[in-house]
């Protein structure tokens, strides 16, 4: 096993035994918030998953839907548990538009079949998400990696921030 290929493992054990966000919170007042049930029935990897939205000021002093919590609770395995974790991380703080993006670049992670992406700035984008790029060489351990993905998709749809034609 090369050395990056073991700080990718380490990254997801490491998400999975203290898992950001885990445990829901309530939403705050003022604020939109969509949550999503999820169960992979190929191995029983279950998450709900909440997402808290907030109008932000942006730079240009317009409104933009921000995502400003994310929680969950869950059970499974540690590619599922660190998934998540790991997603939480990346989209929290993040306007929906380009938590979208990330959610696509992670699925074409997940399409690449352990060969990663050809752009560097999509990897960079991941963060320590590109750490499942080994879990895409494994067919049935990518639902493990999309399960949370899944779930906050559909809790932006939920939440009213993302249409059903933007999710295709």
């Amino acid at each position: 096993m090369s050395s990056l290929e073991q700080m990718y493992q380490q990254v997801i054990l490491d998400h999975a035994k203290a898992p950001q966000g885990k445990g829901l919170v309530e939403t705050a007042a003022g604020h939109v918030a969509g949550e999503s049930h999820q169960v992979n029935p190929t191995c029983g990897d279950e998450v709900t998953l909440r997402v808290e939205v907030a109008d932000v000021a942006g730079a240009d002093g317009s409104s933009v839907p921000t995502v400003t919590g994310v929680s969950w609770e869950g059970q499974g395995c540690s590619i599922s548990q660190a998934s998540i974790s790991v997603l939480h991380d990346l989209v929290s703080g993040r306007p929906v538009i380009e938590v979208e993006r990330t959610g696509e670049v992670f699925r074409e992670l997940m399409g690449s079949r352990g060969k990663g992406l050809d752009d560097a700035d999509a990897e960079e984008e991941l963060g320590d998400a590109v750490a499942f790029t080994g879990v895409a060489q494994y067919p049935a351990r990518i639902k493990c990696a999309l399960l949370g993905w899944a779930a906050l998709k559909d809790s932006l749809v939920t939440a009213g921030v993302m249409t059903t034609k933007e999710q295709a």
